[in-house]
């Protein structure tokens, strides 16, 4: 897949996570990969991928984050 593509990809990747945080909608993600795949599977499968990725690594920072936040005490 070309780097445009996956630039594209990724930016509509970001911009559907806040926005399907934001409106509290679950099924957005789903909903804009559908649109997508109408006109290009290979499009629509490199979001799905991006926006699985991107998920992962925020579940990841954030349980990092509260590891780190219940050792703070200890180590002061």
């Amino acid at each position: 897949m070309s780097r445009i593509a996956e630039e594209i990809a990724d930016q509509l990747a970001c911009d559907t996570i806040a926005a399907a945080e934001e409106l509290g909608d679950e099924r957005l993600i789903e909903q804009v990969a559908a649109a997508i795949g109408t006109s290009s599977p290979t499009t629509e499968e490199l979001f799905r991928t991006l926006v699985r990725v991107r998920l992962a690594a925020a579940r990841g920072r954030k349980l990092l984050d509260q590891k780190r936040s219940a050792s703070a005490p200890a180590r002061e």
